[in-house]
């Protein structure tokens, strides 16, 4: 697998916020969402057993396959290797593509593109302003969730994302069936 980067940290973002967790983001991505902070084409070539390696380093027992999009690598007897370690797997998908079976928990965060699954543990749109609305309240009926989440787009301009957070906010007051989730790895500075 092509990996970006292996880390330990706490989740930022969704229903596991707070949770440590081993971070292993995957290089690579089907879509070019132009609001992404990965590096896609940045990586390097690992083995299952070098990235097992190097997640046996931390106490965490939680781990998040992200990317990228992880569906483009990710395989069951991955899974299957994580799981006989004894580890929880997260993992954060646009859902365009299929996942290998054995995935304990899914969250997905459609975009503009087609979409392979219909089911995942949570749903976590970006909103980037009151345009976006419809599309929100469409991707919660083509991805069925025990969970809603929306999340404000990080623009890298701070009065954007204030306005942009308070557009969201007045979203979830108007639609109660959606959470709010913040990025609090970016609001603790952690990673």
């Amino acid at each position: 697998m092509k990996v970006n980067e292996i880390f330990y940290s706490l989740q930022g973002e969704g229903y596991h916020t707070g949770t440590p967790a081993v971070f292993v983001r995957l290089s690579g991505c089907n879509l070019k969402c132009d609001f992404c902070d990965t590096l896609h084409h940045a990586g390097k070539e690992m083995n299952s057993d070098d990235i097992l390696a190097r997640i046996l380093q931390y106490p965490s027992r939680h781990i998040v396959i992200t990317g990228g999009e992880p569906s483009l690598q990710l395989t069951a007897g991955f899974v299957e290797m994580l799981h006989s370690h004894g580890y929880f797997i997260q993992t954060e998908t646009n859902g365009t593509l299929p996942l290998p079976a054995g995935i304990d928990w899914v969250t997905c965060s459609p975009k503009d593109a087609p979409l392979a699954l219909n089911q995942a543990n949570e749903l976590k749109v970006v909103y980037r302003g009151p345009e976006s609305e419809c599309e929100i309240l469409a991707s919660a009926q083509k991805v069925k969730a025990h969970h809603l989440f929306v999340q404000p787009c990080d623009t890298g301009n701070l009065k954007r994302n204030a306005t942009i957070t308070a557009q969201c906010i007045d979203f979830v007051k108007r639609h109660p069936q959606w959470r709010l989730s913040l990025q609090t790895h970016k609001l603790t500075g952690i990673r």
